[in-house]
């Protein structure tokens, strides 16, 4: 490992987003160690300083360098593991003894168990210090230097805070400080649930009224869910909850909005889940929310209706009537009223 002053980093994980994060690390000289999984990825990085599969439209880098060997990152002070959420145990399992910081930047609920990432962060990579950066990012935005700011919530207080800033910080990309990972984790991995259905409001041509209304009870849903788990209700509210859930329900950038525009214009759920390279994370998220709130008795109407439009049981002109023949109710309630 390198000094403290001069960290050494790397990204898992070279779709979108992980290249983004790697652009956006090496706009200041810094190298940049990108792990991809597939060789032509690796390929046009190395060669061309491009990624046509997952980001065509940033010419990234050349101290970017691309490789298939997870063991090249393990040695490395910082490591950003931007894997899809359900691959995330396997890809860290697959990287031997790593004991620096882990940044964790996908979003997303495991299936099976229900652990937030950073819990299977920790069972992969136990001598890792963890950290949860989060927030309202659309990767190409990133990578072409736009100003953005993001949730970095650190385990380690301010000390780990004090080295991923330095690391990390550039002058358009400008963290701000958590210690609720939990937070940072449930406000990105319940807003791509919300995102499809806001998709599907669109795709309806059902205006902006009611997607405004669906991302305001969409967030009573998230506030809900998340102080159920222990989270904190500013961090919800902040970038990593309330800014990521209205950048991602309000744009087809998004491939949660976009899957939930398409499946509105009446397209059929399981073909464009077979036909899609890029990961809608709120596919895999919804059923694995739904379970886990129903165990721990907080209602989510609107993930469930999600849900079930995902797996065919429901049509959208349904989904949407279903949750406008819900009782009318009082905007605000007690936390021991639940619904929504």
């Amino acid at each position: 490992m390198s000094s403290a002053k001069n960290p050494t980093i790397g990204v898992i994980g070279a779709g979108a987003w992980g290249t983004a994060l790697a652009q956006m690390l090496a706009s200041d000289g810094r190298n940049v160690r990108l792990w991809a999984l597939e060789p032509e990825v690796i390929e046009a990085v190395n060669g061309d300083h491009r990624n046509p599969l997952y980001l065509p439209s940033a010419h990234l880098a050349p101290q970017i360098r691309a490789t298939g060997d997870l063991a090249e990152l393990a040695g490395l002070d910082i490591v950003l593991a931007v894997t899809p959420a359900q691959h995330l145990g396997r890809v860290l399992t697959d990287m031997p003894h790593f004991a620096g910081d882990l940044v964790i930047c996908c979003k997303g609920i495991e299936a099976g168990t229900g652990r937030l990432m950073a819990d299977v962060a920790r069972a992969a990579a136990p001598n890792a210090m963890q950290a949860v950066l989060s927030g309202p990012t659309f990767a190409h935005e990133v990578a072409g230097g736009l100003p953005t700011a993001v949730t970095l919530a650190c385990e380690g207080g301010e000390e780990q805070w004090d080295r991923l800033s330095d690391a990390i910080a550039r002058p358009e990309f400008r963290p701000y400080y958590s210690e609720d990972l939990t937070g940072a984790e449930i406000g990105g991995a319940v807003k791509n649930v919300l995102a499809i259905a806001c998709g599907v409001v669109d795709g309806m041509e059902l205006g902006q009224n009611a997607r405004a209304s669906l991302i305001a009870r969409g967030y009573a849903e998230m506030l809900r869910f998340g102080l159920a788990k222990g989270a904190q209700a500013e961090t919800l509210a902040g970038l990593c909850g309330l800014g990521d859930l209205v950048l991602t329900c309000s744009s087809t950038s998004s491939r949660n909005f976009s899957l939930g525009k398409a499946l509105g214009q009446g397209e059929d759920p399981a073909a464009l889940m077979s036909n899609r390279r890029t990961v809608a994370e709120g596919a895999h998220t919804a059923p694995v929310l739904r379970e886990v709130a129903r165990e721990i008795g907080i209602e989510m109407p609107i993930a469930e209706a999600v849900c079930a439009l995902l797996e065919g049981k429901t049509r959208p002109d349904e989904m949407v009537d279903a949750l406008l023949a819900r009782p009318l109710r009082t905007e605000v309630a007690l936390p021991e009223e639940g619904d929504a």
